[in-house]
């Protein structure tokens, strides 16, 4: 009896140490597509060339651990909806699935149980607000694909007879202001301020809020606003700051690394990393001054197989990708509108115009947009020693990060659904 009133005491001391080790408030950031050849690829990005050392980055500063990323099937590799369906509820599932299992049910996810303990919530993306990931922290939905009946769940999945999401900041007015149906005129209605202007964050003076800043996605950092995700964090948490006493949960999405790997466009991808870290140290500074936060980042899956070296040679040229001023998608455009493709191309890139890419760039613009597109990444790989496998994900093991207060908890091997559910008891302390 002695013993099992002993190991009764003892397991309530744990269980109150995890109580007060518990953080306030959990903002949680995925790097879309983000696995470890990025967060590598961009250390040597940022290097300085005129020091002998190769300095670290943020990233290198609050590495943990690793993650493994596979399905409920036996593919092995995700997709972003299963992989957000992973870290947001500690559920497994089918690729394409939003918050749902393998039988199409609902699983309470991450932000809906912070909702019923009246904590803030937000989603912060560069994807539409209402893409794969942000999505599975706050809809259910069989399919990812759903743009229009995700989107509406942001008003019908009421918790606790609230909305779910009390900011909201990212892509998407396609599927916001749709003729049936024009949600964010329903939002205004339930007191939420709109802003559709990403220039004028300013204009954001209260939670709670929606902001949608372009029809779908944002555009690629390379091309228009190199540090908007920086922004719309910074924003983000100066809106949560001492909003409630409960204290906020935030996910805030790096979508777009993802997009620019599928493109195999490293200049692209190496732009949105960029972005990403930035915010990452927006997050890490609001902890310094709030040490009652936990910040954690990981990725859903590796995108591209991208890799540092290719072509049997023992290099990565950072210049050639340092020296690429526009994404493929705009390289593109530009080159189609030009009837001399030399003072597009010099303008926008640091790469020789040789006779032999003069040749490769005339060849492909007469079979079309697709045909230059291959053509213009092919060159900047080839310059640049970037390898590509797929324009799909990969299987590999993503990076865990985590800085503030329970951070030890992520130190180690784990599964992508263990990261959720550490959250979740945090969040349910």
């Amino acid at each position: 009896m002695k013993k099992q009133l002993s190991l009764l005491a003892l397991l309530c001391s744990a269980t109150s140490i995890y109580a007060n080790e518990a953080p306030k408030n959990v903002i949680y950031m995925i790097g879309d597509g983000m696995g470890p050849a990025f967060t590598t690829a961009y250390r040597y990005y940022k290097d300085d060339p005129a020091t002998k050392e190769i300095e670290t980055t943020v990233f290198d500063t609050i590495l943990t651990g690793m993650a493994r990323t596979y399905p409920d099937d036996h593919t092995y590799v995700t997709d972003s909806a299963a992989g957000a369906t992973a870290l947001s509820s500690g559920h497994k599932s089918y690729n394409g699935a939003i918050a749902v299992d393998t039988d199409k049910k609902s699983v309470k996810t991450m932000l809906e149980i912070a909702k019923e303990r009246g904590m803030t919530t937000a989603l912060v993306a560069t994807s539409q607000i209402n893409h794969a990931t942000p999505a599975s922290f706050a809809a259910h939905n069989e399919s990812r694909n759903n743009y229009d009946a995700i989107a509406d769940q942001y008003i019908d999945n009421k918790i606790a007879g609230k909305l779910p999401v009390d900011l909201m900041l990212g892509g998407g007015t396609k599927y916001f202001t749709r003729d049936e149906r024009n949600l964010v005129a329903e939002f205004k209605q339930a007191g939420y301020q709109y802003n559709d202007n990403i220039n004028n964050l300013a204009e954001l003076t209260q939670i709670p809020a929606i902001g949608l800043y372009a029809e779908v996605g944002l555009p690629f950092a390379i091309d228009e606003n190199p540090t908007r995700l920086t922004k719309l964090t910074t924003k983000t948490l100066n809106l949560l700051e001492d909003q409630n006493e409960n204290g906020f949960f935030a996910m805030i999405e790096g979508s777009q690394i993802d997009w620019c790997a599928h493109a195999n466009d490293v200049a692209c991808a190496m732009a949105e990393m960029d972005d990403f870290a930035k915010s990452i140290k927006v997050a890490k500074q609001y902890i310094d001054k709030h040490p009652d936060t936990i910040l954690v980042v990981t990725a859903d899956h590796s995108t591209g197989g991208f890799t540092i070296g290719a072509h049997g040679q023992y290099k990565w040229d950072t210049n050639v990708v340092k020296g690429v001023k526009a994404s493929a998608v705009k390289l593109t455009k530009l080159l189609l509108a030009a009837d001399d493709l030399a003072p597009v191309w010099n303008k926008y890139t640091n790469i020789e115009f040789t006779p032999v890419h003069k040749a490769q760039l005339e060849q492909a613009k007469k079979l079309g947009d697709k045909a230059l597109n291959l053509a213009i990444k092919s060159i900047i790989s080839n310059e640049s020693f970037t390898g590509w496998t797929t324009t799909g994900h990969t299987a590999v093991d993503v990076q865990v990060f985590a800085y503030g207060q329970g951070s030890e908890k992520f130190i180690g091997a784990q599964n992508n659904i263990d990261i959720a559910d550490k959250l979740i008891n945090f969040i349910q302390q």
